[in-house]
């Protein structure tokens, strides 16, 4: 009878979590589909439309007044999803959503240089929160569904589902995952992203072709890399978070602050003669995978991220990250005497491995983005940035588990 009973109850919980799950992904995926479209539609109107980056710090000031009218309790945005998870307190407020979803077409519209994740990420946790009032779930229920919409709001986005089911349980904390969650996460990650394919999403398809043999020089090599991912992921979250606070510092009104940052990117855009730096950066990602680039493209696109993001502009750091390791690990490719394809892949995830602290995720979605071949050489280059990057990342509310590493101990006299 106690074997029956430990059984029916574990059937209920499997129960309980994919029904949860599969709610949290349909609004996920749906909310993530409906952003990707109109991502696509603002860069789209933003690249036959040139003159449109002169109004880029009106739009800056648009969205520093409307965060700063509506938005006060969700300015945090990724940020409050993780102090919520560690110490819940109240629900997410719904208007997050709308708001980052907003915030980031407009963003994206006049020509910032930000992402894509941070916008799905809170889309999604938002949305599962609001599950919380509707099914009365107690503060540990309620912790796990917000990991799960983060793991659908990632998943559906990018259109990795592992990668997705593992950032919601690797992000919140440096060297420690929990495990309780992770049937809802892989639930709401797989579900999610198979919703925005029916809505009709089509995600980016990469390849790598001829990922050379393994040699003790091509391990190596990975070695190298990954440290150079790891401090260029350290410096990159360094410089944006230093930028916001001199910005909070020195300039009181919040929407001032992104309509300087945007006269600055408008003026540097003019100055330089290109726009190769602003928006999503897509194409530039996937020129790295097939043709040698510009050894100085990742310096241009990280100076033009710590402007937009330090300054408020909204949308997120990963895709910023993917175009900066890409490009990278192009110009390191035949430094390392290694294919610089190879290595703008292995950037590609390995930065965002070093400055989000994730390399278990990166590295999965570099096996869902390149294939399972790439998947040691992967391993290595991200968990090495992982240890060279600190233990300070793009997330603030990132807590620290465990060390990175053993501390070195003097041996006793």
């Amino acid at each position: 009878m106690t074997r029956l009973t430990a059984l029916t109850d574990l059937l209920l919980h499997l129960l309980k979590w994919l029904l949860l799950a599969f709610a949290v992904a349909v609004l996920a995926g749906t909310a993530s589909a409906g952003f990707l479209f109109a991502l696509d539609w603002a860069t789209t109107t933003r690249l036959a439309h040139a003159w449109l980056i002169w109004l880029l710090p009106v739009a800056g000031f648009a969205v520093g007044w409307l965060y700063l009218r509506y938005g006060n309790s969700v300015e945090g945005g990724a940020n409050l999803l993780i102090d919520e998870i560690h110490d819940p307190k109240k629900i997410i407020p719904l208007r997050m959503a709308p708001l980052v979803l907003g915030a980031t077409v407009v963003s994206h519209l006049f020509g910032a240089s930000v992402g894509r994740e941070g916008t799905a990420v809170q889309m999604g946790g938002a949305l599962a929160d609001q599950l919380t009032k509707l099914f009365r779930l107690d503060n540990e229920d309620r912790r796990i569904i917000l990991m799960a919409g983060i793991s659908a709001g990632f998943a559906s986005v990018f259109g990795t589902p592992l990668a997705g089911a593992i950032f919601g349980l690797e992000v919140l904390a440096i060297g420690r995952l929990r495990y309780e969650a992770m049937l809802p996460c892989l639930a709401a990650a797989v579900i999610a992203d198979q919703v925005g394919l029916l809505w009709g999403v089509q995600h980016v398809h990469y390849a790598v072709p001829g990922i050379p043999a393994m040699s003790a020089w091509t391990l190596g090599a990975m070695v190298v890399a990954g440290v150079l991912f790891g401090v260029t992921g350290k410096l990159f979250a360094q410089a944006t978070h230093g930028l916001s606070g001199l910005m909070k510092r020195w300039i009181a009104y919040p929407p001032l602050r992104p309509l300087a940052g945007g006269l600055v990117v408008a003026l540097a855009v003019w100055l330089l003669g290109t726009d190769r730096y602003i928006g999503l950066g897509i194409p530039t990602i996937v020129d790295a995978l097939k043709e040698p680039l510009p050894a100085w493209d990742f310096l241009g696109k990280m100076a033009f991220t710590i402007v937009s993001l330090g300054t408020g502009f909204k949308g997120g750091e990963v895709t910023p990250l993917f175009f900066i390791g890409a490009t990278l690990g192009n110009a390191l490719g035949p430094l390392l005497h290694q294919p610089a394809v190879l290595l703008a892949a292995i950037g590609f995830v390995a930065v965002f491995a070093g400055a989000a602290n994730t390399p278990i995720a990166s590295t999965l979605m570099a096996m869902e983005l390149f294939g399972a071949e790439i998947g040691v050489y992967a391993a290595i280059a991200c968990v090495v940035a992982y240890l060279f990057s600190g233990h300070a990342g793009i997330y603030r509310a990132q807590r620290s588990g465990h060390a990175k590493r053993t501390p070195h101990k003097e041996p006793e006299p």
